[in-house]
């Protein structure tokens, strides 16, 4: 069980912070689609692919204290910063780990709009498919994101230079 926090531990101390729900989402997604052993299930949901399991298990380390979680208020809605808190470096300390260095991929990732990792997240999830039927998927999913072919053409790009990071 705690396997699974430790990854996601693992993976908020890479980075500094995350900011927004939806964005974690998207990022544990994306690296579990570049091969990171990340357990979480997911299924589409209305922004793309959604695990309630990354959730609970967030929500289990923030209430642990080894996860940081800030609600910001904003104009029509709330913004969370998520951290790694020093007991959750500390437990990391004592818990082997199997993962490869992520920070490349995380900062990627970061440096890109919540908007953008929904839509990477979604050619992924129907990467099974042709290449033109995602396309067509993404653009009928996703018909309130006005995502354009450059977008699409876009994300494949974003994807290729992630899986190409070791």
């Amino acid at each position: 069980m705690l396997e699974n926090h430790a990854k996601l531990m693992q993976f908020f101390s890479s980075t500094e912070e995350v900011v927004g729900r939806k964005k974690l989402q998207k990022m544990i997604y994306i690296l579990k689609k570049c091969e990171i052993p990340f357990e979480e299930r997911y299924q589409f949901h209305f922004y793309g692919p959604y695990s309630e399991e990354l959730t609970l298990r967030v929500e289990e380390m923030c209430n642990l204290g080894f996860v940081l979680e800030t609600k910001e208020e904003k104009k029509s809605y709330y913004q969370y910063r998520y951290q790694l808190t020093d007991s959750g470096r500390e437990f990391l300390n004592h818990y082997e780990m199997d993962l490869p260095p992520l920070n490349k991929h995380i900062d990627e990732m970061n440096g890109r709009s919540s908007r953008f990792l929904e839509l990477v997240s979604t050619i992924l999830f129907f990467e099974d498919l042709p290449r033109e039927e995602i396309s067509e998927k993404v653009l009928t999913v996703k018909s309130a994101q006005n995502y354009t072919d450059e977008d699409i053409e876009g994300g494949w790009e974003f994807i290729e230079k992630l899986r190409s990071i070791h």
